[in-house]
This record gives C-alpha cells, structure tokens and sequence, in this order.
C-alpha cells in the first residue's frame, strides 16, 4: 500500500476481514486501491456492482485460499514495479520467495523489490504477503517488522498454510 490511510480518507466501501477491515477504492470501473485498516474503523457496505464483486471474492477467498481472484485493476505503478508484482504473482498458495530471489530473476537488488512490493496497491490480489527476507519474515506494506501490518502478513500466510519462518 502506498499510503496509510487517515479516518477521513474515503473509501467506497470498508469490508471486514478476519485481521480487521479492508478498504476499497474504485475508479473508471476498476479497482483503484486496496487497504489493510485496523478493526477501528466502521464497515461501509459495497453500493455498487464492483464493490459487491470485491466483497464476494475477499469473502471467497477468507474461506478458501485457493479462490483466484478475477477483479479489475486500474493501472498502476513503474515498469519495475509491474515486473516485481508480476513475480510475485507467479508464487503458489502456500510458497514463498525472498526479495533476494526476485530480485536476481530481475537483476535489480533486494531493497528495490521490497520498494515496489510496498507500493502495492492491490494487496492479497497481488500476494505480497509471500516475499519474506532471507533472514526471517521482513516487513509489510511499508511497515516494520512489528505492529498491525506484519501481523496481517502471518495471518495471511498462516491462511494460505505457507511454512512459517
């Protein structure tokens, strides 16, 4: 996520997840941005089509990690980035991979591709919970290696039945 989010900031809708509350922001017909929230912020039904389909395929997805996602994105972030998320959609259910061996697959370097994984706006669509650093969990999402973020990380990763450092 390139941003945390503020109270104000608005959502189309905020939809509840087992590690809090997920909002979603929708442009053109797409999704434009989605965003882990602690369990302090208020849902906000879907009103339309697009934020229901959202809605059902996140729902779809807590009761069954292998539900495959078929949302449309809004177009977003670098080439490099792109290519970084590209490589992290590549990784299985259940898999992981390091920074480090992304970023040898696109000769670029580690802390690059924990940039652009941080820049993620499509998270769980996009799996970034599945890089991890080679010495243990790493962050999330532009966060450190404590705190609400990593701690929707291990739920996500202990979801998929990923082998936990």
């Amino acid at each position: 996520m390139p941003a945390s989010p503020t109270p104000s900031t608005p959502f189309d809708a905020i939809l509840p997840a087992p590690f809090g509350m997920v909002g979603v922001r929708t442009e053109g017909g797409a999704v434009a941005e989605l965003v882990y929230l602690p369990d302090s912020f208020e849902a906000k039904a879907p009103a339309d089509a697009l934020t229901r389909r959202v809605a059902e395929q996140l729902d779809a997805y807590y009761a069954d990690p292998d539900t495959v996602f078929d949302l449309p994105l809004a177009p977003r972030g670098t080439a490099f980035q792109r290519h970084v998320w590209d490589q992290i959609c590549a990784v299985p259910r259940g898999g992981l991979a390091t920074y480090g061996a992304i970023a040898r697959t696109l000769r670029s370097v580690p802390r690059a591709v924990g940039q652009a994984c941080g820049q993620n706006w499509f998270p769980v669509v996009i799996p970034c919970h599945r890089v991890v650093s080679a010495s243990g969990l790493g962050g999330f999402a532009h966060h450190g290696e404590e705190g609400f973020h990593l701690g929707v990380k291990r739920w996500l990763l202990r979801h998929e039945r990923a082998m936990l450092l």
